[in-house]
């Protein structure tokens, strides 16, 4: 019997928490009322054609290639149609990345080799921004032993400037995410590095057999932090260029060590100013605290996120952020291995945190999964923050090798989970019910978030080692109204990363962060997006924009036109009113 038939018998089976060992068909004690997809798989139309090279299958477990790749949304060309970008970590002789240009609404054309990001290499992470402030997205490519900076010519081709921006890493870089720490008006970046890998070290499972290594085995890295000192005359041209300063060390950033994953840069501590939570795999992790005089400390064990409720670090990887229980304080979601349980910490006062994982129950999955990628968004737009999750493993399984991911791949194959929320911050699992995302076993790793085809609706793209990356289209039924919020510095001539959004209508209120960066290893949409439920005009829109005092929209201001909703809205700083008589005011 095919795995597929499997899973499509595992599904209608009535067993909780025991699918995690469905491996052979069970006889149905009871079938289960399935609940309508939210999600299609677009991929074969779509004209994305993309498989994942992770490098030769030998016996070299080169650990690399199990961490797999990222991606990222972005409008690289500035038509208006989100683009999309897809990593290849198979070496320098291996497959290239790819860049696929959105030519209408869900279709897309490959046009890598003259866009010049078509580079091969071992490439992790990928970060967008604009550097430069010209108004054009710009590209970052974390490696194993490097970076690379791509500048957008504005011209449907990028250049290569990594060595002239003064960018390097000679270390195991995977998650980066762009963030304006000292409030400049440039963005800088946080580049997280993972561990100081010896690829002569033989590790093996736990039966006996030849496998890839734990990050315990080596010894951990810090991650980096680079200034963005704006334009720069170049040595040899002397025409301006941007260059970045390493401030790792006297940023306090490069004092300790952690084997890091994931990264996500919002404002933690309500302070007005940016700071950074790096998720470390087996180790505590890491929360810096911005000074506001270039400084960071870290205080990821003072408020919370440290460690899980018992006390432990986990293998923490994949980054959420969102409010999940619309107490108008945002929380974070991190993902862990099948051997543990994914985290919720909710922020139950400014800048401290609980472990909540239990009262949600996002402990009670239908089936256990090693968690990358994760994204929190409203996917049914009914006004609560969803959660999705791409699973594979890292370590082989004995007990089950999927025949469809071949003799080498399948030990390591597992199915996504879709968690649907009850509006008070609990979770239900509807993974059954959503067999094109969650019923083919796969390695999943990157997973990005965005409304690809503006129809309010958010779709999801997933990497998989060694497979396929899958596009997937939202169609939950019965959706409710949307916003969309693109909060635009026009003295910079960017998008305003990290600010806060705050849609208000009469009793009711959303908060989501501008922010591209998260997830694990990928760039998402840099829009907010609001699921607003039955509510069919809102009363305001308020922003704490990152480097000044915060503004609210409503009627008569530019942008909020009188607050209708099933729309995009462009907000740009300066011509909203001051935010008076507010509690959060900075």
């Amino acid at each position: 019997m095919t795995t597929s038939r499997i899973w499509a018998i595992c599904a209608l089976v009535l067993i909780g928490g025991a699918l995690s060992s469905c491996s052979q068909p069970a006889t149905p004690t009871a079938i289960e009322e399935l609940p309508p997809p939210w999600f299609a798989d677009i991929t074969d139309e779509s004209g994305i054609e993309f498989k994942h090279d992770a490098g030769p299958m030998d016996d070299h477990y080169f650990m690399p290639q199990i961490v797999g790749s990222g991606a990222a949304f972005f409008d690289f060309d500035n038509d208006g149609l989100l683009d999309l970008y897809l990593l290849q970590n198979g070496g320098p002789r291996g497959a290239r990345n790819r860049l696929y240009r959105q030519v209408k609404r869900g279709r897309f054309e490959d046009v890598s080799a003259q866009s010049k990001l078509d580079v091969a290499g071992y490439n992790m992470g990928v970060a967008v921004a604009d550097i430069n402030n010209d108004g054009w997205p710009d590209v970052l490519v974390t490696q194993y032993l490097g970076v690379r900076l791509f500048l957008n010519n504005k011209d449907g081709t990028f250049s290569d400037i990594t060595e002239k921006a003064g960018l390097s890493n000679l270390h195991w870089g995977t998650s980066a995410a762009f963030l304006d720490y000292d409030r400049d008006g440039w963005l800088d970046l946080i580049l997280v590095v993972y561990v100081d890998y010896d690829d002569t070290q033989v590790c093996r499972a736990p039966s006996g057999e030849r496998d890839y290594c734990s990050p315990a085995s080596f010894s951990k890295r810090v991650s980096k932090l680079f200034r963005n000192l704006g334009p720069q005359a170049d040595a040899k041209t002397n025409s301006p260029t941007i260059r970045f300063e390493d401030v790792s060390d006297q940023s306090g950033i490069g004092q300790t060590a952690g084997p890091g994953l994931g990264v996500v840069c919002a404002d933690f501590d309500g302070d007005g100013w940016t700071d950074i939570f790096i998720a470390n795999d087996g180790k505590p992790n890491h929360l810096w605290i911005n000074q506001k005089n270039g400084t960071f400390v870290e205080q990821g064990v003072r408020r919370g996120v440290a460690l899980n409720v018992m006390g432990n670090a986990e293998a923490n990887m994949g980054i959420a952020w969102g409010d999940v229980d619309g107490d108008g304080l945002q929380d974070l979601f991190v993902t862990h291995l099948s051997s543990e349980t994914n985290t919720l910490w909710k922020q139950w006062q400014r800048g401290l945190f609980r472990d909540d994982t239990s009262l949600s129950d996002l402990n009670r999955p239908r089936w256990a999964g090693t968690g990358f990628g994760t994204v929190l968004g409203d996917f049914n737009r009914d006004g609560h923050l969803d959660v999705a999750i791409v699973n594979g493993r890292v370590s082989k399984d004995i007990t089950l090798i999927d025949d469809e991911l071949g003799s080498f791949w399948g030990w390591y194959g597992e199915r996504n989970q879709l968690f649907a929320n009850d509006g008070k911050g609990k979770f239900s699992d509807i993974s059954t019910g959503n067999l094109a995302f969650s019923g083919r076993r796969q390695i999943g790793r990157g997973l990005a978030m965005a409304d690809f085809d503006d129809d309010g609706a958010l779709d999801l793209v997933v990497m998989s080692v060694n497979g396929r990356a899958r596009l997937f289209k939202n169609i939950a039924p019965n959706p409710g109204h949307w916003l969309m919020v693109r909060a635009w510095d026009k003295a910079h001539n960017r998008d305003a990363l990290a600010a806060d959004v705050v849609v208000r209508a009469e009793a009711k209120e959303w908060i989501r962060t501008i922010n591209p960066g998260g997830s694990f290893l990928c760039s998402n949409d840099v829009r907010a997006h609001f699921g607003l439920g039955a509510v069919e005009k809102i009363t305001a829109i308020e922003v704490r924009w990152p480097d000044a005092d915060p503004e609210r929209f409503e009627k008569g201001d530019p942008g909020f036109e009188q607050g209708a909703v099933d729309r995009i809205v462009v907000l740009e700083k300066g011509r909203g009113h001051k935010w008076e008589n507010n509690k959060d005011k900075r």
